[in-house]
């Protein structure tokens, strides 16, 4: 299969085309095209500040669309991935009533149904099936929303990318739904070739029944698309014969289907123009703006959406990804379009990209890319700062250009590295994430300053970090001097921060005189090494600390004196905290088992359902077992007497294939070499059907 030239940047532009329309529609999500009209007028930009809301936010179309995807990572990235396999998936990565789906209830939310059943036992596509969930509920709009990244997988191949959201639609959706989900997956797959929107059209409807409901609405609206210039016409129709008062739920598939055919028949090669017809439109504003977006992004390349206003600079890149895996949930576009290209490129059987920049986190490999990082605002911080992207030494790299810097101020600029303080406002979502970066790894930057700069400066590597009482405080490096045309390398172990998250990471910048004026280019920022750190509760009021564990327990109490207590009602709950970054490293604390069958530690997580763990049991043993899925594999066990309400000193340590847990003085070891082993991950405490506390838990290099 021949892949395009340009397919790694067309992905990153239809990732950020996603991101523009679910971020552009999220604030009036479900509104009529009356109501808009009356109170916002035509969307022909964000209106996010006019209804008082951030503009990044947590969405369902957003996390799910690349949550789901990681399937391909973790069944094998093969053409024959089945809804079996994405219905585990979902059973990892998805927090009940915490991540991804609106838990609307059953019955009512379609995924909320598709998800109890998954939980019961129904593997899909059962789980999604109209035999099991009834017409109404299998044929609200889910499937559609969540296809995006199966074709970006793709490219030029429109019946793999139908067949792969066949099988992920067919987890919680079925009959329409799922029609509509293969029919724009093949679309966007088409598009990577071709921009003519009535053989991406043509090209979709080859991937459905001819019968079906979603072909017989797309020719009514190329129809009407034909017989009127006037997309608002063509919007009545669509109101008149497929409205909302048409078909039973509360969102279903039919309607919005029809906005977006419509959006991009009226404005196939115009972004602005689609966004603004299909958000003016009404109803599943996010979804069917971010179904278009993606779509004309990999249609028309980031040209495309240079064209109008900007979009790109308010987003910065930025993405949450809300899911069990909380490292990959402080995101951004270029991350993502690496990982989609490289999935690709593994399944056209091609070579994988080499990571940019000997794997760097912050690259700024691809065209506008900022990766999260904007001026930080604050009273010491200088207002004349802007941040882009140059061509630099063949590849590109962060732009910083700062002027009229004082002695007293400083240009700040930074990017996420956890959950930002506008979390605290989001509705609907909740956020389960992990902080990126932590004390004890090495932070480092390569910088260059312009030849022509005015001035000479000192630079300081800079993490913002959560405080007791959830403000920020600024934590820095030792600063660098760099005059005009010269260039550094900045190194820094992050020291320790008391157990609270580093929120965000990046630069600032001092006049050494009395001005400076000019700019800094950071060719990369990167982090590495095992965390030294030892989590527990602070000292004053705030939460941050505790919302750096991804919550997968009934109850993670603080009303409690234990730092860590967490409580399950029904099966295994597990908190986790730490990232795929994570290899080679140990975990310890005195833990102490109030109630259950079990209870204990876990190490390299990746999710609910993949971890090692290293337990101790009621009836008397101590284990260290390989959880994956439904499978759990007791690796090493020996006799061990277990006692509720006592603490018990643990360690566990994994390092290369060998896990080894001590618990009271008693140690047990297993090696696990072979493909179902975890190479990565995070530390858990987890307990089944009980309570478990600690104070807390250190984290260090393995020993």
């Amino acid at each position: 299969m021949q892949l395009p030239n340009d397919y790694l940047e067309r992905v990153y532009a239809g990732v950020l085309g996603k991101l523009v329309g679910v971020y552009l529609g999220r604030p009036f999500e479900g509104w009529t095209y009356r109501k808009i009209m009356e109170e916002l007028g035509p969307i022909e930009y964000y209106v996010h500040e006019r209804l008082n809301q951030p503009l990044v936010v947590t969405d369902d179309d957003v996390a799910g669309t690349f949550t789901f995807i990681r399937a391909l990572e973790d069944y094998g990235v093969k053409p024959s991935l089945a809804a079996e396999e994405i219905g585990k998936a979902w059973l990892n990565y998805i927090v009940e009533e915490r991540s991804i789906l609106w838990w609307g209830g059953n019955g009512n939310s379609t995924e909320h149904t598709a998800w109890l059943n998954l939980k019961k036992g129904v593997a899909a596509p059962a789980s999604g099936s109209i035999a099991a969930n009834g017409q109404a509920v299998a044929e609200q709009i889910g499937a559609q929303i969540f296809i995006d990244g199966w074709a970006m997988v793709a490219p030029r191949q429109p019946e793999l990318a139908a067949k792969l959201a066949e099988q992920a639609g067919k987890v919680s959706h079925d009959g329409e739904s799922v029609y509509a989900a293969m029919l724009w997956a093949a679309m966007e797959a088409e598009a990577f070739g071709s921009s003519d929107i009535d053989h991406l059209l043509d090209t979709g409807l080859a991937q459905i029944p001819r019968s079906s409901l979603i072909a017989k609405l797309i020719a009514d609206v190329r129809a009407w698309h034909k017989a009127s210039p006037d997309w608002r016409d063509t919007r009545q129709k669509i109101e008149d014969h497929y409205g909302y008062d048409k078909y039973p739920g509360n969102c279903h598939v039919v309607p919005n289907h029809a906005l977006m055919v419509m959006a991009v028949l009226y404005a196939p090669h115009d972004f602005q123009k689609a966004q603004m017809i299909v958000n003016t439109s009404g109803w599943d504003t996010d979804c069917n703006a971010g179904n278009v977006g993606c779509l004309l992004g990999i249609m028309n390349g980031l040209e495309g959406l240079e064209e109008g206003p900007d979009w790109r600079g308010p987003i910065a890149d930025r993405m949450l990804i809300s899911s069990a895996d909380g490292g990959n949930s402080i995101n951004d576009a270029v991350r993502q379009a690496y990982y989609l290209a490289n999935l690709g490129l593994e399944l056209a059987g091609s070579q994988k990209l080499d990571p940019p920049k000997n794997g760097a986190q912050f690259h700024f490999s691809l065209p506008g890319s900022q990766q999260g990082f904007r001026p930080q605002t604050g009273l010491d911080v200088s207002k004349a700062v802007r941040v882009g992207n140059v061509e630099f030494e063949g590849s590109r790299a962060l732009a910083i250009d700062y002027e009229a810097l004082g002695p007293s101020q400083v240009a700040a600029v930074t990017s996420p590295t956890f959950s930002p303080r506008e979390m605290l406002n989001m509705r609907t979502y909740d956020l389960m994430a992990t902080p990126l970066v932590y004390p004890g790894q090495v932070v480092a930057t390569r910088i260059i300053a312009d030849a022509a700069n005015h001035g000479s400066i000192e630079v300081r590597l800079r993490a913002r970090v959560y405080d007791e009482h959830d403000q920020m405080c600024d934590v820095e490096s030792e600063p660098k001097k760099v005059g005009p045309g010269e260039q550094a390398v900045l190194e820094w172990q992050l020291p320790d921060m008391g157990g609270q998250p580093i929120a965000e990471l990046g630069l600032a910048i001092s006049s050494t005189g009395k001005r400076a004026d000019g700019r800094l280019l950071v060719d990369h920022l990167r982090w590495d090494g095992t965390p030294a750190l030892t989590l527990r509760r602070p000292q004053g009021d705030g939460d941050f600390w505790r919302m750096s564990w991804v919550n997968g327990a009934s109850f993670f109490s603080k009303r409690f004196p234990q730092a860590f207590r967490i409580s399950q009602n029904r099966g295994e709950g597990i908190i986790i905290h730490g990232t795929r970054q994570w290899k080679d490293y140990q975990a310890s604390g005195n833990v102490m088992l109030h109630l259950g069958s079990y209870g204990g530690l876990a190490v390299r997580a990746q999710g609910l359902r993949r971890y090692y763990g290293a337990r101790v049991t009621r009836d008397g043993k101590m284990q260290i077992v390989r959880v994956r899925d439904e499978d759990v594999h007791i690796l090493a066990e020996a006799a061990f007497k277990t006692e509720f309400e006592k603490p018990i000193s643990m360690r566990v340590i994994a390092k290369d294939d060998k896990i080894v847990f001590e618990a009271d003085g008693v140690s047990i070891s297993a090696t696990d070499n072979g493909p179902e082993a975890f190479s990565d991950g995070g530390i858990g405490l987890l307990v089944h059907e009980g309570a478990l506390s600690s104070n807390e838990i250190r984290i260090g290099a393995a020993r």
